[in-house]
């Protein structure tokens, strides 16, 4: 269940989880119920704070602190979530994404190279209905990067360096029940399904952060 109460995004799982993640809060390998976003705007991040430090205490005020959580400057209205369904196995994927700091992966540009309104980054949580061993939560992980990074070439944003290919600050968690299952690769019903519902949301929330940029 997903519950916006801005500067807040709430992914409730249903029941706690086994989530692999590299989110600034509670990353790596984990147990939790609930994956969130924390909205910020730009002028918020001062180049002197402890972004990390600064989310904890917000967390914190908020009796959150168990929760895996995303940092976003990206609106959360914006949010966009699709669900795929494959041999009885369900994948639920919730996105934020913005391209302002886009890169194409292997290269890097200036920061300064542009002046955006709104950074971005792209922010995608999956739940899978499947049990995972810890093998396979890796290899959906693997996936999750793979849908994306493919959503983003198929929107076709050009940087000086080619193709953007994702943001210098993707993240991603995978949450699924705990289980023995050692495979989620493309020729399995858990890494179908999950391939198509990041990529059908990435690429619907990358569309429309480009519709919102081109009146910037």
């Amino acid at each position: 269940m997903l519950t916006l109460s801005p500067p807040w995004l709430t992914f409730d799982l249903g029941q706690p989880m086994q989530i692999l993640s590299f989110a600034p809060h509670n990353g790596g390998l984990v147990e939790a119920r609930r994956i969130l976003w924390r909205e910020v705007r730009n002028a918020d991040l001062s180049e002197d704070l402890d972004a990390i430090a600064w989310l904890e205490a917000q967390l914190e005020d908020r009796g959150a602190t168990d929760a895996v959580c995303f940092l976003t400057s990206r609106r959360l209205d914006a949010h966009r979530s699709a669900t795929a369904t494959e041999d009885g196995v369900t994948a639920t994927a919730v996105v934020t994404a913005g391209l302002s700091n886009a890169e194409r992966i292997g290269t890097r540009l200036p920061q300064t190279w542009m002046q955006p309104k709104e950074w971005g980054t792209i922010n995608i949580a999956l739940r899978l209905s499947c049990p995972l061993g810890q093998t396979a939560l890796i290899e959906a992980l693997s996936l999750v990067a793979e849908a994306r990074t493919a959503a983003v070439l198929e929107a076709r944003t050009e940087l000086p360096t080619g193709r953007a290919t994702g943001t210098g600050t993707d993240c991603i968690a995978v949450a699924a029940p705990k289980g023995c299952a050692a495979f989620a690769g493309k020729h399995t019903a858990a890494g179908h399904a999950l391939g198509r519902a990041v990529y059908e949301a990435t690429l619907a929330a990358v569309k429309d952060w480009q519709r919102d940029a081109e009146g910037w």
